[in-house]
């Protein structure tokens, strides 16, 4: 027997002691302990404690051999013998557990069926449970009568459980549980709670993909005949539903709101705060309609109950990111709350305090927060940092309360991702705020002398390289940089020389100073440190050669490398030693999304190189620049400049599988067709894609390459080239037949016949768009790279996007449309964000670095504006990408 866990309980509660009887079992023990279940006389407690035991390794992960799953199943079957109503149920548990295949669903059927129709409910009840969960589509017919019966049952258990069962079926077994909407209706009036519940979840299911039949179900039963909190619920969410796909509020009497205002009035509370959160949530809400709800939300902050008051805490704090001032009116009953003994419920109230409060309230919510942050959790406190960053960004005048505040707890305990949110918060304030800049780098400073994190140490001196030596006294920050170099390990070393560099290379009166510290480090124990004291000492002395003018040094040592690192990595490791020195150029430019690519191959069989959608990104280029060169039509193209991800052109499990690689060059685009011929009986020969370019007309077919031979299951490629005019950026659509001969393949000897009929199969269509002609690059520092560009280049205008969605919708779709690499995570909009501003990075077609600043902000009537602003090395490329968003 395992041996018990003694645990000791938390300190506030008493001092005594529980056990876990799950500590140390074993599967092969517990397999051993399951021969009981075949015992002449069972006994129903020990055979109880097996299963549990049997259920709890299932659930911690331990997986049973096919083998020890028979066995168990068939042990168990055996224990149906035993009349104990306990072990019955245990009996249903494990059954589900071990859902047994097809085979093996037949000994249990009868035994199962005749559960259901017992005269005991509980037996009724869970068998139809089971039954439901292991049964397959050709058995379900059978017993279908039943279950229509039971949907209707006087016992709630029994209806209940039918109704769940037929949730479970919808998902394998639709038609058949369509046919049940009749009964459902019925079970939908049922006076038992939970019975009201599940109908309304079945019922809604079931006409979920008709939005007509959605519609006139909610307004049915909008009109009192639902009486169970937890189905009222539920129709309150299908409500908001329905408002939300009615179209976009333009004023006037919104439909159904009387009803979610009605429901703030119920009895129940759980339907007060699904109505409130449901009000608060509608698309384009006025404070004439948010005032009810506020109202009941203010009320619960004064419960005596803690998850009512975490749940209107919770829904004002969303509502206070896009409608602050209807919340103020709640902000003295939140102060109450700071104090909270749950911390969750106090966090939300001090960060929706700080998201409401106006700009003379700074000063005292500071001092309300410094005893509350020692006494709240890091992921809490990450929480408040946020909200803080947020307010200094409303509120720039109070910079330097809010700055100190989060210097002080910078220096005070915490964990790593507490530290990095304080200190991203901090850069982020320098970055936008320019009076903060000279306390804000002095606090990092102060922070990196007991800094325990690498990680943060290097992020600060990277940052105070590029921020220090444009201060009005960049000699200050030389000591506490040259400290890292005495005191810190060798990654924080080695980051605090190139710092010391970026100083001397920028500040002339720095330069001899900077030689000292520099020559210093040539003795330190690190081959790393001492490689870049050297390398710098050179450049900032003249002696290297990176460039002919002081700016080739300064892009050397402060430019942005302009290629993935994880393509670099790949190009370096795939590099065989040569007289031929590495070129960088050679590495592919473009950031390709890895599991995207392998998930949209999922089922199809790739050919030739575009198979490598499962290899390095550098090697995939290489792959297809060789193969396409190795063309005599395609030699003469050219560079290749990008190779887009394979597009599926026909659906899974079709006879034929096909997709297509755009390969873009200055002037050409290489369509690649990859063929995978999926029927053993057949061979196809003089396979080619026969491409309509009518809805293209730019385009100008020039080269195609057949396919002589594609035999079962050996994918193949076939090629259509195509020119378009220097200097357009050409965009269409394409339709696609695929065209070739087929022979039968007698299956005995595999042999193709003489005589082949030819035929064609209709592919979907493709599109060249703009995007296509844009590699995704990203740099290290946006900003850095944004000031080193000539600013003669920019190109600003405005654009309404008009109604979207959400910001994030919006973001997403610009996105897509450039085909540009967002940089520093800022495709990623907070919830609930009023405003948002997006970098983006990329090369467009001629190897032009291209860099775009979109800065969007949402009214509440969810119209989209965009603010767009580009910069490049050349400026008819700015213009260019104006127009793309434009046409876009």
């Amino acid at each position: 027997m395992a041996q018990p866990l003694v645990v000791k309980k938390d300190d506030d509660l008493d001092e005594e002691e529980y056990y876990s009887p799950f500590l140390g079992i074993e599967k092969g023990a517990v397999l051993q302990e399951a021969r009981v279940f075949h015992d002449p006389q069972l006994d129903a407690r020990r055979c109880c404690q097996v299963i549990t035991k049997l259920l709890y390794l299932l659930n911690q992960g331990d997986t049973f051999t096919k083998v020890e799953a028979t066995e168990v199943f068939f042990a168990t079957t055996k224990l149906f013998q035993s009349k104990d109503a306990g072990l019955r149920r245990m009996v249903y548990l494990m059954i589900k557990e071990l859902s047994p295949s097809a085979d093996e669903v037949i000994i249990v059927t009868s035994s199962l069926m005749k559960d259901m129709n017992s005269k005991t409910d509980m037996y009724r009840a869970n068998a139809i449970r089971v039954l439901c969960r292991i049964i397959d589509s050709t058995l379900l017919t059978q017993i279908e009568r039943y279950l229509k019966q039971a949907i209707v049952d006087k016992n709630p258990v029994v209806a209940s459980a039918a109704l769940v069962s037929g949730i479970y079926l919808l998902q394998t077994s639709p038609e058949v549980v369509k046919r049940w909407s009749n009964e459902v209706q019925e079970a939908v009036q049922s006076r038992a709670a939970l019975v009201q519940f599940h109908a309304l979840a079945l019922l809604h299911q079931i006409r979920q993909n008709d939005r007509l039949a959605v519609s006139k179900l909610v307004t049915s039963l909008t009109r009192g005949s639902v009486r169970s909190p937890l189905a009222q619920c539920l129709l309150i969410r299908y409500t908001s539903q329905v408002i939300r796909e009615s179209g976009v509020y333009q004023g006037g009497d919104r439909p159904f709101f009387d009803f979610l205002e009605s429901c703030l009035r119920n009895k129940a509370e759980m339907v007060i705060l699904e109505a409130a959160r449901a009000i608060t949530e509608l698309n384009g809400v006025t404070s004439r309609e948010l005032t009810p709800a506020i109202t009941v939300l203010q009320l619960f902050l004064s419960s005596s109950k803690p998850v009512l008051r975490f749940a209107a805490v919770r829904t004002l704090n969303k509502v206070a990111s896009t409608h602050p001032l209807a919340v103020t009116n709640c902000n003295i009953d939140m102060e109450s709350l700071i104090s909270d003994q749950n911390r969750s419920v106090a966090t939300l109230a001090i960060t929706t305090l700080l998201k409401t409060g106006n700009e003379s309230s700074v000063d005292r919510l500071m001092k309300q927060m410094t005893n509350f942050m020692s006494d709240i959790a890091d992921e809490f406190k990450i929480v408040v940092v946020e909200a803080i960053r947020s307010l200094c960004l409303k509120f720039p005048l109070k910079y330097r309360s809010l700055m100190n505040f989060l210097s002080n707890i910078l220096r005070e305990e915490g964990g790593f991702e507490y530290k990095k949110a304080i200190v991203d918060s901090i850069i982020i304030l320098i970055r936008d705020i320019p009076d903060a800049k000279e306390s804000g780098l002095f606090h990092l400073c102060e922070f990196i002398e007991d800094c325990e994190f690498t990680y943060l140490s290097t992020q600060i001196l990277h940052f105070l390289g590029n921020e220090g030596p444009r201060t009005s006294d960049p000699s200050k920050y030389i000591r506490y940089i040259y400290n890292r170099v005495i005191l810190e390990n060798a990654t924080v070393r080695a980051s605090a020389v190139s710092t010391l560099a970026k100083f001397g290379a920028l500040v002339d009166s720095l330069k001899p100073r900077i030689f000292v510290l520099l020559r210093r480090c040539l003795f330190d124990g690190d081959d790393e440190v001492r490689d870049r004291a050297t390398l710098y000492l050179k450049l900032l002395g003249g002696e290297a050669t990176v460039g002919e003018t002081e700016k080739d040094v300064n892009e050397f040592l402060f430019g942005s490398l302009d290629v993935p690192l994880v393509n670099l990595e790949t190009s370096l490791r795939n590099y065989e030693p040569s007289d031929v020195p590495f070129d960088i150029s050679s590495v592919s430019k473009e950031t390709k999304s890895q599991p995207l690519a392998e998930k949209k191959s999922t089922g199809k069989k790739s050919a030739g190189p575009a198979s490598a959608v499962s290899g390095s990104v550098s090697t995939v280029d290489a792959s297809y620049e060789k193969l396409l060169s190795s063309i005599p039509e395609f030699a003469d193209f050219g560079k290749l400049f990008k190779s887009s991800a394979p597009v599926e052109l026909t659906e899974a499990e079709t006879e034929y599988s096909v997709n297509v690689v755009k390969h873009i060059f200055d002037r050409h685009v290489v369509l690649q067709y990859n063929c995978t011929n999926t029927i053993p009986e057949q061979l196809l020969e003089q396979v080619i894609v026969l491409v309509d370019a009518s809805e293209a007309d730019e385009f100008l077919e020039v080269a195609s390459k057949p396919l002589e031979s594609l035999p079962y299951d050996s994918p193949g490629q076939t090629f259509v080239a195509f020119e378009n005019p220097e200097g357009v950026i050409a965009t269409g659509k394409f339709s696609n037949i695929l065209k070739f001969f087929v022979k039968e393949v007698d299956p005995s000897t595999g042999e193709a016949e003489d005589d082949g009929v030819e035929d064609e199969y209709q592919l979907e269509d493709l599109e060249i768009v703009s995007a296509d002609y844009m590699l995704k690059v990203g740099v290290s520092n946006f900003r850095n790279a944004w000031e080193n560009m000539d600013p003669e280049t920019e190109r600003v205008d405005e654009y309404g996007l008009g109604v979207r969605e959400s910001l994030a919708e919006a973001v997403s779709a610009v996105i897509s449309i450039l085909g540009m690499q967002p940089c520093e995570g800022t495709d990623v909009v907070p919830s609930n964000s009023r405003s948002h501003t997006c970098l983006l990075s990329g090369v467009f077609i001629g190897n032009v670095k291209v860099l775009v600043r979109l800065s969007f902000g949402i009214s509440a009537p969810k119209e989209v504006a965009m603010k767009l602003a580009v910069r490049s090395d050349d400026p008819e490329i700015s213009d260019r990408i104006h127009e793309i968003v434009a046409n876009g």
